[in-house]
């Protein structure tokens, strides 16, 4: 059986259609890697990638996509609504088949050394290839962003796990780990107010918020839901908000929680959902979890699937075609 590894780098850039074709026509050169997935974003100016093939194949194309993108993206021109850190934000291996969760933390180790020395891109490691606790949050690295990132270099608490601390204006750096199937998941909201989408990001979210109290005191609240990373985005041009999420483990967080979640959240607050959308894929179980909720019993997968893209609005925005975005059906050519 083919031993496959799936890897989802996300790149600052989301409008120019020129540089992200040239960015997956280097993914698609390199023999064994299949390209799955390309999800641009103008608002978030930021693109998904998604391929998947065996670890070594995997592993060049990471590269081959990086130096690309190190070499068409100027991170000091770059604007979006999504938090980035660099021209590759972030490059996540995931295991799909027969490749164990410490292959892809070695395969991640493999590219940072690379990045680091040929690109001269200072490389972070997170998740399971985290070497610290504090570096396990992509949120954490994050923090502070591109225009914060060379004070966070002299910084020797944030010292990079591979390359200089040295500021690379152009490239930024770059955030390279192991991790499960992540979802990228956003929930639209029918309101120009964009303070109801922060405040149920920070209700749902599993790292929570911070509350004052009627004497001055601060406290930590955790959030309703774990495995859930969520914010609040305005999308000043649509004039509607979105709730912009990661849900870190489907299983945890199922996608029909979080979405009936936000829903009661969003109607005392006097808004309603329009649509959500999945960014890149999803594991087939994630949509036939949610059919069971919605749908009948005893249905067949394709009417589960059927009834979670209603009851979950993906066919009210851009549309949903699942053999375009779940990634089983995509692997499995004979499918």
């Amino acid at each position: 059986m083919t031993r496959l590894v799936e890897c989802v780098p996300n790149f600052s850039e989301g409008r120019d259609r020129g540089k992200i074709e040239r960015i997956a026509g280097n993914v698609r050169a390199v023999p064994g890697v299949k390209l799955l997935d390309v999800a641009p974003d103008a608002d978030h100016n930021r693109t998904v990638f998604t391929f998947v093939g065996e670890p070594e194949a995997v592993g060049k194309a990471a590269y081959a996509a990086i130096a690309t993108a190190a070499d068409l993206i100027d991170m000091a021109k770059h604007k979006g609504q999504h938090p980035r850190l660099g021209a590759c934000d972030v490059c996540p291996f995931v295991p799909v088949r027969s490749v164990t969760m410490a292959d892809c933390v070695a395969l991640a180790e493999e590219l940072a050394e690379e990045v680091a020395n040929k690109l001269k891109i200072p490389v972070y490691l997170y998740e399971e290839a985290a070497r610290s606790p504090q570096r396990k949050s992509l949120a954490a690295i994050r923090a502070g962003e591109y225009e914060g990132l060379a004070e966070k270099l002299r910084d020797p608490q944030w010292r990079p796990d591979y390359g200089p601390a040295i500021f690379n204006r152009k490239s930024g750096a770059t955030v390279i780990g192991a991790r499960e199937f992540l979802i990228a998941y956003n929930v639209y909201l029918r309101t120009d107010d964009d303070e109801i989408a922060h405040r149920i990001a920070r209700i749902i979210r599993e790292s929570g918020r911070m509350q004052t109290l009627h004497d001055g005191r601060k406290i930590k609240v955790p959030g309703v839901l774990k495995s859930v990373k969520a914010v609040g985005v305005s999308l000043e041009e649509s004039g509607v908000a979105q709730v912009s999420m990661n849900l870190t483990n489907y299983r945890v967080a199922p996608m029909h929680l979080v979405f009936e979640t936000i829903k009661g959240l969003a109607e005392l607050a006097g808004a309603d959902i329009i649509s959500s959308e999945i960014v890149g894929l999803v594991p087939e179980g994630a949509l036939l979890d949610a059919g069971r909720f919605y749908g009948p019993d005893e249905a067949s997968d394709q009417k589960l699937i059927a009834a979670a893209v209603k009851n979950l609005a993906l066919d009210a925005g851009r549309g949903f075609n699942p053999r375009e975005k779940i990634i089983e059906y995509l692997i499995e050519e004979d499918r």
